[in-house]
C-alpha cells in the first residue's frame, strides 16, 4: 500500500463510516430486548436492497421513506406491532452518533488544508441533520445528496456528483468509506478509495477494489502525504 498522490479532495460516505447506523436500536434496546441487534441488521439489509432495488427498477424514492419502507418490513418480520417505537427509531435516525474518531481525524485533515466533503445516499435533510447534530458541519467544504442525481450508489452517476461539486477529477479525490460495496463502486469510478473496514468485512469480490484499508479513520492521517 503507498500513500495517495495528487489529491485534490476527500469524499466521506456518511452512514457507516461517519455515524452509527445502529444508535436507534441502541438507545432504545431496553424496550427491544435481545432482538435489539437482529433488527437493526435487518433494517440496514433492507435499507440497502431496497435503494438498489429501487435503482435497478428506475422508481426512485428519497432515503427517508426508503428507510421507513426497510423499518416497517424489519418490525412486521420480528412481530413488533408499537407504531411509539417505529416512530421513535426513525427519529432518532436524524440523530446518529459519530464514531470517535470522526471529529478529531476530520479537524486534523482540514487544520492541514484538505478540502473535505460528504456523498452520501441521505436526502438531504437527513443528513444535514446528522451532520449538525454531532457538530460536523464546519468541517465539509460541501455535504452531497445522491437526491442530485435520482438514484442511489454505487451507480456511476452519484460519483460524479463530487468531481462537479469539488471541481477534482476521479482520479484525484480520496474516496472514504466503510461499506464494502460503496469502495468497489467508487474504485472503479476512478477514485483513490480507503475502505475503513471497522468490523472485519469481507472484502468484496468486485471488479474493482479500495487500495487502502484502515480499521478506523485514523488510518488517513499517514496515508494523504
Amino acid at each position: 500500500m503507498g500513500d495517495f498522490e495528487n489529491i485534490g479532495a476527500c469524499v466521506f460516505d456518511a452512514y457507516g463510516t461517519l455515524f452509527d447506523i445502529h444508535t436507534p436500536t441502541d438507545r432504545i434496546a431496553g424496550e427491544l430486548g435481545d432482538k435489539a441487534k437482529a433488527i437493526s441488521d435487518l433494517w440496514r439489509a433492507k435499507q440497502l436492497q431496497y435503494c438498489w432495488l429501487r435503482s435497478m427498477m428506475g422508481v426512485h424514492a428519497d432515503f427517508w421513506q426508503v428507510t421507513g419502507d426497510a423499518l416497517d418490513f424489519t418490525l412486521e418480520i420480528f412481530q413488533v406491532d408499537a407504531p411509539s417505537i417505529r416512530e421513535r427509531l426513525m427519529e432518532l435516525y436524524l440523530e446518529l452518533d459519530a464514531y470517535a474518531d470522526a471529529k478529531p481525524t476530520l479537524e486534523r485533515m482540514t487544520g492541514d488544508g484538505r478540502r473535505c466533503a460528504i456523498l452520501s445516499n441521505g436526502s438531504p435533510a437527513m443528513i444535514g441533520a446528522a451532520v449538525e447534530n454531532a457538530d460536523l458541519a464546519q468541517l465539509f467544504e460541501a455535504v452531497i445528496s445522491v437526491e442530485e442525481a435520482g438514484v442511489y450508489k454505487p451507480d456511476p452517476r452519484t460519483y460524479r456528483l463530487a468531481v462537479d461539486r469539488m471541481g477534482v477529477e476521479p482520479a484525484n479525490i480520496c474516496f472514504v468509506s466503510a461499506n464494502g460495496w460503496d469502495c468497489a463502486g467508487a474504485a472503479q469510478f476512478g477514485f483513490q478509495v480507503a475502505h475503513i473496514n471497522r468490523f472485519g468485512q469481507q472484502i468484496e469480490h468486485l471488479p474493482s477494489k479500495p487500495r487502502a484499508e484502515f480499521t478506523d479513520l485514523a488510518g488517513l492521517l499517514d496515508l494523504l502525504k
